[in-house]
């Protein structure tokens, strides 16, 4: 008879090779069932009856590379450079780094960004973790790709605020960018464009070692890698909790939207700075009279598409490394994966919320399956989290004016 932990990792390897989707699956030796009770189901009830197969997890595949932007080791170096370069903004004080602090997660560890000086931003800062693999960035998923993620935060009014040819003319006067964009890129100046492809390059180093999380080293072969209660909790992550339904393929994220009815954060009652970020948002988001008049929600995806139907809704974020990048959902309401798991245990927020996902609704999960579900979890990131010293940057230097 197999014991609990060899029976778990049978059904695991079933659940990652596809086999069956969210419908609870009955072992043999769980409920036997006398043949001559089994009648043959109509055609009909054959399709209702079968379950949902969603993308596996699993560990993550190779970094994916656009064509007109290929990997150098010269570029990454460069690229990190300018991450943590502090010019590449408006009033200097406002890097990629400084939003995305390998200390705290690749993001700020606050509940909403930090905003630049003056202002205050209105979403929490995603990790920049595992950012290669996404095919849509930001929670409303405005930009595609991080050649567009990053001049769109180094730009962003509340964000680094930065003046595209302002940027482009300090990095000319800094003579070791100079011949660094000349020996990547073959430009006789540095160009802004290119400082966007070469952040992006830095940034698609930055994911999970595989070797290092516990649940991919389970997936290649470590039986032992995964607790007994993280193998338990990857049984209700795909039964009885559903989150494989969004939460799915080795980012464990579907790339699509949801309206959930995360609460709204308090500070946008009661801060300025907060609200004002938000009435300008809806303003200059282009969203109608009466919504700009009202601004009492984040309207998500509905500020790209203007659909009524997408209010309310932002994109699933990766559930990968969750240990180092709290707090959680797109206004950081939640500080721990305990309060996370209850969010979804009790079906959400407010059955009222607008365009609220008819997936979410209460899982009458038991105390020992939201543990075990936190396991798992936690089980999706690295033993160590991805740390990294600060480059040294270089100086302005005069240049010699020809006459």
């Amino acid at each position: 008879m197999m014991n609990q932990r060899n029976l778990i990792a049978a059904t695991i390897a079933a659940f990652a090779a596809g086999a069956f989707g969210l419908a609870p699956v009955a072992n043999a030796a769980d409920k036997p069932v006398a043949k001559a009770a089994v009648k043959p189901a109509a055609p009909a009830a054959q399709a209702a009856a079968k379950p949902a197969v969603f993308p596996p997890l699993g560990p993550l595949p190779a970094v994916p590379v656009p064509a007109d932007n290929p990997q150098t080791p010269a570029k990454i170096e460069l690229g990190k450079m300018l991450f943590w370069d502090s010019r590449l903004g408006g009033d200097a004080s406002s890097p990629c780094v400084v939003c995305h602090e390998p200390s705290k997660g690749w993001g700020d560890g606050g509940e909403i960004s930090r905003g630049y000086p003056g202002t205050q931003h209105w979403r929490n800062s995603q990790t920049v973790l595992n950012s290669a693999f996404y095919n849509k960035l930001f929670w409303e998923g405005n930009v595609t790709s991080l050649e567009a993620q990053a001049p769109a935060a180094a730009e962003g009014n509340v964000a680094g605020n930065g003046d595209p040819a302002l940027m482009e003319m300090r990095m000319r006067f800094i003579p070791e960018y100079v011949e660094r964009f000349k020996k990547v890129f073959g430009l006789e100046w540095p160009r802004i464009n290119q400082a966007w492809q070469a952040i992006a390059a830095f940034e698609r180093t930055l994911v999970s070692d595989p070797k290092k999380v516990p649940f991919d080293r389970f997936m290649s072969g470590d039986k032992k890698a995964l607790s007994d209660s993280a193998l338990r909790g990857l049984g209700v992550y795909h039964g009885k909790a559903g989150c494989i339904q969004c939460h799915n393929g080795p980012l464990a994220a579907d790339h699509k939207f949801y309206s959930l009815g995360v609460p709204e954060n308090e500070v946008f009652k009661t801060e300025p700075l907060y609200q004002i970020t938000h009435r300008w948002e809806h303003y200059q988001k282009g969203v109608t009279h009466a919504g700009y008049r009202g601004a009492d929600l984040d309207m998500g995806l509905y500020y790209q598409t203007k659909n009524p139907k997408d209010i309310g809704k932002f994109r699933t974020p990766s559930l990968r490394e969750l240990k180092v990048t709290a707090p959680y959902m797109h206004n950081g309401i939640f500080y721990t994966l305990d309060e996370v798991v209850e969010f979804y245990n009790k079906g959400g927020g407010d059955a009222k919320w607008p365009n609220k996902s008819p997936l979410i609704k209460p899982l009458g999960l038991n105390e020992q399956e939201k543990k075990d579900l936190v396991s798992f979890l936690e089980a999706l990131s690295m033993d160590q989290p991805l740390l990294m010293e600060a480059p040294a940057l270089p100086p302005y230097q005069p240049l010699k004016i020809s006459k």
